[in-house]
């Protein structure tokens, strides 16, 4: 390992209003990058009818979530590839790259033929798409926050990072809304012939927009200085697995996001779905509890980002997986009661409590590794994460709540998850008021 290993943290002394330009590039990447999950979520039930007609709408259903979660066995092969290529020649590029994949791989699903017009090639395609996004999203979460984190100024890193959470569950509203607004002003017959199209078509202007911003952009100081330094590792992932510090660092990366599962995947992806095919509510009814209770979360997460820049990113973690161990239950049958007032009430709950997650998890897992890998080690713990429990999980609950008819099979499972985050978080060292590391 290079003697820059050695050398102490270099706290950042980036000015406001770079900070904050970056920031800007940062959250519309991240818009871009995650607008389609919204999408994909509410229309769920229009993609089965277009690419799996034929089968009963639960198991065509079912094929467009396995669609959904295969995309996410790809994301670790994104964040190796993108996070080598990151450490080595730099975040800034990177991130132009991912943003303009994933707008391709999104607008393509736009011109797709129908399975009937093409039979079983289409889903195939459609699923080849996925993978291409998955693939994207991958080098995207680890090389944007680790951008951002980079950039922000000492003691306000929380908050810095967390302004791109609130981008992505943002974007989850947008592709929501307008997915719902197509299906309610065009009609079922329509959105299946050709309104489905228009939305994926959309990622178009929202990727030139990302592309323009970030290529306006420089590279972090931490990386620039580590460049200029020659210390930048030739082989960040294997450096990564030398290190017994950093094996521990990407095993707790792998096991903190498990909240997400839960609350990002399957309160707020597969809420619409759930809602309408095994709850009852219209489609309407169910876009309005998951609207509010992504308002509701876009609120609150600034506000976990700050407190944890000032009483540490463990309390935070902690306190939110103990709230929704306790709340999690209660909150899903209240959304179980059919009433919408009652369901605004579960869900809006479960959105506060998991802001105290998704709001703080980023900056804890970059400030678990040093500049030199940081790209590779947290993009690989984290991806690994979101395959096997985050794209899978709408998945899951479609499959439990088949075979069991139970359909508080998702309050279940933000409890466990909620107690396999606590237990990983209670093993972290808290860094939140330490300079990064260079090496």
């Amino acid at each position: 390992m290079s003697t820059v290993a050695a050398a102490q943290p270099v706290p950042n002394t980036v000015d406001p209003r770079t900070a904050r330009k970056v920031t800007l590039a940062g959250c519309v990447g991240i818009f871009a990058e995650l607008y389609d999950n919204g999408i994909f979520g509410f229309m769920a039930g229009t993609l089965a009818a277009v690419f799996f007609p034929g089968s009963d709408n639960a198991t065509a259903v079912q094929f467009v979530f396995i669609g959904y979660a295969v995309s996410f066995f790809f994301r670790p092969l994104g964040g190796i590839i993108c996070g080598h290529l990151g450490d080595r020649i730099g975040r800034q590029r990177m991130l132009v790259f991912v943003i303009m994949l994933i707008s391709v791989a999104t607008a393509a699903i736009g011109i797709l033929p129908s399975h009937a017009s093409i039979g079983v090639a289409a889903p195939v395609l459609l699923i080849l798409l996925r993978v291409a996004q998955g693939f994207s999203v991958g080098g995207e979460a680890s090389g944007a926050m680790s951008f951002l984190a980079e950039h922000a100024p000492e003691g306000k890193r929380g908050q810095y990072t967390s302004y791109a959470q609130i981008a992505s569950f943002l974007s989850l509203l947008t592709g929501t809304l307008i997915a719902a607004a197509m299906t309610s002003g065009l009609g079922a017959d329509r959105m299946e012939a050709w309104g489905w199209r228009i939305p994926f078509l959309l990622a178009i202007p929202l990727g030139i927009t990302g592309i323009y911003i970030r290529k306006r952009i420089s590279d972090t100081p931490n990386f620039t200085r580590l460049q200029e330094g020659g210390g930048l590792a030739k082989n960040p992932l294997k450096e990564a697995f030398s290190s017994a510090e950093h094996r521990r660092a990407m095993l707790l990366a792998l096991f903190i996001p498990l909240m997400n599962g839960s609350g990002y995947y399957v309160l707020f992806s597969y809420m619409p779905t759930f809602m309408n095919t095994e709850l009852h509510f219209s489609k309407v009814q169910g876009l309005l509890v998951t609207a509010t209770s992504l308002v509701a979360i876009s609120l609150a997460i600034p506000y976990m980002g700050r407190l944890s820049d000032r009483i540490g990113r463990k309390k935070v973690l902690a306190g939110a997986a103990i709230a929704m161990a306790i709340a999690g239950v209660p909150c899903y049958l209240l959304i179980g009661t059919g009433s919408v007032p009652l369901a605004i009430l579960g869900a809006c709950v479960m959105a506060v409590i998991f802001a105290g997650h998704t709001g703080v998890i980023h900056i804890l897992l970059v400030e678990l590794f040093p500049t030199r890998v940081r790209y590779s080690a947290y993009g690989l713990g984290y991806n690994v994460s979101a395959a096997l429990f985050g794209g899978t999980a709408p998945l899951l609950m479609t499959y439990l709540i088949d075979k069991t008819g139970n359909t508080n099979m998702p309050a279940f499972y933000a409890v466990v998850t909620a107690l396999g985050t606590l237990l990983a978080v209670s093993r972290v060292q808290d860094r939140a008021h330490l300079p990064l590391r260079d090496a």
